[in-house]
């Protein structure tokens, strides 16, 4: 958690120094406004994650995934329909009505092409569905063979839970700083946040490699592996298959 508050602040570190008149283009327009939007569900989950709120945390991480991935994506060579739909902005005079349109625009082939980032998005594209494995794991974690034991909007603590959570969180601000760090005609991004944003990297490649940690592995199969999954410290740790 302090590594991921760390790297919130970093975030916060660029984009204030990114507000210089030089930088105020329209690509920073485009990308500024998707990096909020990804700021603000990772803030928002990392707040849930806290209190116990895991089963809310699914559908702001894979938010924040398809912002960051749109970022890259726009940086990468797609401005033009940012720019083509700010063009296209008019008074609805029928309507008496700003029309702004809604500009669809989505970049699954920068998830695709990044692999931590895809994982993520994968997975908790899953859990955010009404499967019911799904469901049974965030609802009744503690169900075997014999029965269904679902605690109904639980917010008691689930240490495999919190570490999930707070993994795909660490993974998703590391995302989102590199992909900032990539798009350097459009962000300040300075020597010093290069070095740190490295730094964080590295400790955070560390820490998401523990193998006591829960995690998920995405098996081949397409079925996901949980490992070490269980409520407290102590608990002996559940593979789980889904």
């Amino acid at each position: 958690m302090a590594l991921f508050e760390q790297g919130m602040n970093l975030e916060l570190r660029i984009v204030a120094d990114s507000r210089a008149g030089r930088y105020r283009t329209h690509g920073l327009a485009a990308l500024l406004g998707l990096w909020s939007r990804a700021f603000a569900c990772r803030a928002d989950a990392c707040s849930l994650l806290t209190r116990g709120g895991y089963a809310s945390c699914p559908p702001l991480l894979r938010t924040a995934c398809d912002c960051i991935a749109a970022q890259s994506g726009l940086a990468g060579g797609g401005l033009h329909e940012f720019i083509d739909w700010l063009g296209a902005m008019g008074q609805d005079h029928e309507r008496a009505a700003l029309n702004v349109g809604l500009g669809r625009y989505r970049a699954g082939s920068m998830l695709a092409g990044d692999e931590p980032l895809g994982a993520a998005y994968r997975v908790v594209s899953d859990l955010c569905m009404t499967h019911f494995g799904a469901t049974l794991l965030q609802v009744a974690p503690e169900s075997d063979l014999s029965k269904m034991s679902i605690a109904f909007a639980d917010s008691g603590f689930h240490l495999g839970w919190a570490e999930l959570i707070a993994g795909w969180l660490l993974v998703l601000v590391r995302a989102q700083l590199k992909t900032a760090a990539a798009a350097d005609t459009v962000f300040a991004v300075s020597a010093e946040a290069r070095e740190e944003l490295a730094t964080l990297s590295a400790e955070a490649e560390r820490v998401l490699a523990k193998p006591d940690r829960c995690r998920i592995e995405e098996l081949d199969d397409g079925h996901y592996l949980v490992h070490n999954f269980r409520r407290h410290a102590g608990g002996a740790p559940r593979r789980v298959l889904l």
